[in-house]
């Protein structure tokens, strides 16, 4: 099969051949429809993630996917071939204290991640473990893309809904006003905190979240909650430049800091059926359709920018894509 590979971090992405993967007993191979090309995967390729350090090199990277079964474990009796799947990041083990005492998969103890922990998705085939607590079944209404939209940004969201955007884009604030923004602010040109400070009447945001996991972004987000608000962490502080967190600023005006870590994978029907009856529409946050290839080159190119909306790889060969059984 084809697949985007990397041999050393920040190295060259290359379209190689790889042997096609084969089914774990408990888990299914899928062949890869849609998979986005996401900041997340640029942070690993960078070698920011340690989980991909620990897997050691070389990697393929992707994690926001959906396909269709060409294979199916031993164990596994929900899932048939042909059957069209959703993919989350996180596969959780369902047997360890997290996910058994305390009903938290999103911070399983054992949890298994496409593109991280796993081989990922810029490739033909994925194999994937746990399918039957982890998988669901897209309706016939939700396209691949859509749902290949949901798997990371779109389902993480969902735990943190935004209502008001922070950006260092003008295009892409632009893009949030486009989805229901009501107020947007250029992070780069404009002094965030006294922005907000300004837009609230000095009250500050019941709710501040920080998507992006920058030093500056989590500083400001904390700061701009106001007395007895909420601050969560979405985006992962990598990279080696640490927030400097108040803490005494946080007792002294009891915040709460929450931190968020993709989506429960039984909530991902939910999500689905929000797609399929129109309600949420991922289809707007799509930029653009493109190769294997080019989604290798566009996750090297984000050393110096990120697209304004999401690249989906929808074409992995020369040839026209079709589900082969």
């Amino acid at each position: 099969m084809k697949a985007a590979v990397y041999r050393s971090f920040s190295g060259p992405i290359k379209i190689e051949d790889m042997p096609k993967p084969t089914a774990p007993s408990s888990g299914v191979v899928v062949q890869v429809m849609a998979t986005g090309v996401c900041r997340s995967d640029w942070h690993g390729w960078k070698g920011h993630d340690s989980d991909i350090i620990d897997h050691g090199l070389p990697f393929v990277p992707g994690h926001e996917v959906s396909g269709v079964i060409v294979e199916v474990g031993s164990d596994v009796t929900t899932f048939k071939l042909g059957d069209r799947v959703a993919v989350p990041f996180i596969l959780s083990c369902g047997q360890c204290f997290m996910c058994s005492t305390h009903n938290r998969p999103t911070i399983c103890e054992k949890q298994e991640q496409p593109g991280f922990t796993l081989y990922g998705s810029f490739a033909e085939y994925l194999a994937l473990p746990r399918a039957e607590r982890n998988l669901s079944l897209i309706p016939d209404g939700v396209s691949f893309i859509e749902a290949a939209a949901l798997g990371c940004r779109f389902t993480t969201a969902f735990r943190a809904v935004v209502q008001q955007g922070v950006d260092v884009s003008d295009l892409a604030l632009e893009k949030a006003k486009e989805v229901g923004a009501t107020d947007v602010i250029n992070a780069k040109t404009t002094d965030v905190q006294k922005k907000v400070a300004e837009l609230t009447r000095s009250i500050g945001a019941d709710l501040t979240i920080d998507a992006a996991g920058f030093k500056a972004t989590c500083e400001d987000a904390i700061h701009c909650t106001r007395r007895g608000g909420r601050m969560i962490q979405v985006g992962l502080p990598i990279g080696g430049q640490n927030p400097i967190v108040p803490m005494g600023m946080i007792a002294g005006k009891e915040l709460e800091i929450v931190g968020s870590h993709g989506c429960d994978a039984r909530d991902m029907p939910k999500i689905l059926s929000l797609v399929e009856s129109g309600k949420l529409d991922p289809k707007k946050l799509i930029e653009k359709e493109v190769t294997l290839e080019q989604g290798a080159k566009a996750l090297m190119e984000m050393d110096f920018g990120s697209p304004t909306g999401m690249l989906m790889i929808t074409q992995f060969t020369d040839a026209p894509r079709k589900a082969s059984l």
